[in-house]
């Protein structure tokens, strides 16, 4: 059986009406959102779920609702004095926008452990993080992290990053290059988006973007582009995929997220780059065609 161990902060989306009693929540997060469209798509890979949350009733909620999903919760922790980040939407004449509440969730203090991070990594054959994994965490617990996937990673483990490049979570851009970079060293695939690498790093082009991770030692790299070009280098099989025409965008939240665990479980599953690339390209579509990050909250 393939054991898939996604890191990082799951949090409470609050919906419209801000966080009274009567506020719609739902539970989200880019790792989350992937471990979640890995579990529909492959339930017969062992899908964990590697953070820390609180005590309180949410939480408790929040890990029904993973187990329920197919989602193990054996190596989420539980903090006794923080409780799990959240966000609030609001929509004003039909655009939607976002107030977070994070800076003391529980989950970051994921990395506190070392003893805790190697139990729950050590015999995964896919071990997934992203850039927001990576931001919410003080710079000490970083690095910890970083050297707990290099010794799961020489046991055999794939490490597969999505740089998801959030610059709000970051207090100094060149800790955030640094970090970002720093992980992809350490990763075997990378799946960028173009658009914030850009931003970031100045790339002019998404060739660029994929030769840049590429020299820093991936075996693979999958850039997505909007609806534009995917470009895709995958074990020395480089490519392009043209996404599909979509009618209506309805929400892109976690077009990324659903479009990582698309590739993820077809190319671990055994199908071609191309196959993987265009089945994810073809989820991601789907998600973005209906309103929250998961399909089954769909409005």
């Amino acid at each position: 059986m393939t054991r898939l161990v996604s890191i990082g902060e799951a949090m409470v989306e609050r919906g419209p009406g801000g966080d009274g009693p009567d506020a719609a929540i739902r539970f989200s997060g880019d790792t989350f959102n992937t471990a979640w469209y890995l579990a529909r798509a492959q339930p017969d890979w062992q899908i964990d779920y590697l953070t820390q949350v609180g005590e309180d009733a949410t939480s408790d909620a929040f890990l029904d609702f993973a187990l329920a999903s197919g989602i193990g919760t054996g190596h989420i922790a539980r903090h006794p004095s923080r409780e799990m980040g959240q966000y609030v939407i609001e929509v004003t004449d039909g655009e939607r926008s976002f107030e977070y509440a994070r800076e003391t969730s529980a989950a970051r203090m994921l990395a506190s452990d070392e003893a805790r991070l190697l139990d729950g990594l050590r015999g995964a054959d896919i071990v997934y993080f992203s850039g927001i994994t990576l931001a919410i965490l003080p710079e000490d617990h970083r690095e910890l992290l970083f050297d707990v996937m290099g010794e799961v990673q020489a046991e055999g483990a794939i490490v597969a990053f999505d740089p998801n490049i959030r610059e709000a979570l970051w207090s100094d851009t060149d800790e955030m290059r640094g970090a970002i970079m720093e992980a992809a060293l350490s990763s075997d695939i990378i799946l960028p988006s173009f658009a914030e690498e850009a931003r970031l790093f100045g790339d002019a082009e998404p060739k660029a973007t994929m030769a840049r991770y590429l020299s820093a030692g991936a075996q693979s790299v999958v850039v997505k582009n909007g609806a534009g070009p995917i470009h895709y280098s995958v074990s020395d099989t480089a490519g392009t995929h043209q996404p599909g025409t979509v009618a209506q965008i309805i929400d892109t939240t976690a077009a990324g997220d659903s479009f990582n665990a698309g590739f993820l479980g077809h190319l671990i599953s055994g199908h071609s780059p191309a196959e993987a690339v265009a089945a994810a390209s073809q989820l991601a579509e789907e998600v973005i065609q209906h309103h929250g990050a998961l399909l089954n909250d769909a409005g």
